[in-house]
């Protein structure tokens, strides 16, 4: 029993992907604990941009989800086990296979040693979808839970915060773009808070959530991917026309620009790739079930209230603005007295 007879800074926790987006709000919110933080990267020395703790309480270590003793070395000394890996598109040596349905159940092979286990999948993971990531997201959950049935498994909707890939490069488009074609224009999504996602799994690795589950984590509201591009028109004042793509054409489109990317060796703008797979992962709405509701296994069943994007979203994207964020006529205080 762990948390009851070692106090947090007596603790270690090792985060895979704690250098990604999800990461540095994960490796904030347990510095903030007091916890002792092991980051395996493959580049540590590109690692400082991690968030600041106390000396020595977050290190960054050298390891390579695709060589075992990296991954041993990794998980050596460590209390708890968290999984952040994961991409959207296949690049190079970075397949779905090996780092989404295989890594998770390596590293807990090694990870024998740790009290707990937290694997962040995604909702939508599904063993039948078409999708090579939905499928390779659900492979790696059933392989993890075959060598640690106590782990918790948590499934996010699409995130955002400072830094996401999601409303920055919406904003991105809007900027180079007059008009927008939008694959999956009317799907539905619950976009989720990442330092809400952080939070619930910090109370996962203090033991606060049962294990064996698999919870769906979406925010407060259900949005359109047309809904949620006119929010970012509104934040940055920009007006656009939007062309709803059929989803064949999505797909066909994903095949070509798919390719292009990987024959320029990835000289496109990622804002312009979208590719088969994705477009194939937008046929499907990206919403939290009514099992996962009725179960309590979603944030507000952790005890946590969801964030809106209202509250987050304008303040890293009014530099989307054509004036940008800091129009001093805009922002400039009111001179008008009454008479």
């Amino acid at each position: 029993m762990i948390g009851a007879l070692r106090t947090p800074e007596q603790q270690t926790v090792t985060v895979f992907g704690g250098s990604g987006f999800l990461g540095r709000y994960v490796v904030g919110a347990l510095a903030q604990r007091g916890y002792r933080i092991l980051v395996p990267t493959r580049q540590p020395n590109l690692s400082n941009f991690l968030p600041l703790g106390k000396v020595g309480q977050i290190t960054p270590i050298h390891a390579n989800l695709r060589n075992e003793d990296s991954i041993a070395h990794a998980v050596a000394r460590a209390d708890h086990v968290v999984n952040l890996v994961g991409i959207l598109q296949e690049t190079g040596r970075q397949r779905f296979n090996a780092l989404q349905a295989q890594a998770p159940a390596m590293i807990a092979r090694h990870a024998t040693k740790a009290v707990s286990f937290t694997q962040v999948s995604a909702l939508g993971a599904d063993a039948a979808s078409e999708s090579d990531y939905a499928r390779s997201k659900a492979e790696g959950e059933s392989a993890l839970l075959r060598e640690r049935p106590d782990a918790v498994i948590l499934r996010p909707s699409l995130m955002f915060g400072p830094g996401d890939s999601s409303f920055n490069r919406f904003a991105a488009l809007a900027r180079m773009l007059p008009v927008l074609p939008l694959p999956g224009a009317e799907t539905r999504f619950q976009p989720v808070y990442a330092g809400d996602v952080a939070e619930a799994i910090v109370r996962a690795v203090e033991g606060g959530v049962p294990g064996g589950r698999t919870y769906e984590l979406g925010g407060p509201e259900i949005r359109t991917m047309r809904e949620m591009m006119d929010f970012v028109f509104a934040v940055t004042e920009r007006k656009r026309a939007i062309v709803a793509l059929p989803n064949n054409l999505a797909r066909a489109m994903g095949g070509v620009l798919g390719t292009l990317d990987w024959l320029t060796l990835g000289l496109i703008p990622d804002e312009l790739v979208t590719t088969r797979d994705q477009a194939i992962l937008l046929e499907s709405d990206n919403v939290v079930s009514a099992d996962a509701i009725a179960e309590n296994r979603t944030l507000q069943g952790l005890g946590l209230t969801p964030t809106t994007i209202e509250a987050i979203v304008p303040s890293y994207i009014l530099r989307f603005r054509k004036t940008g964020q800091f129009d001093l006529k805009r922002n400039a205080p009111s001179t008008t007295t009454g008479r």
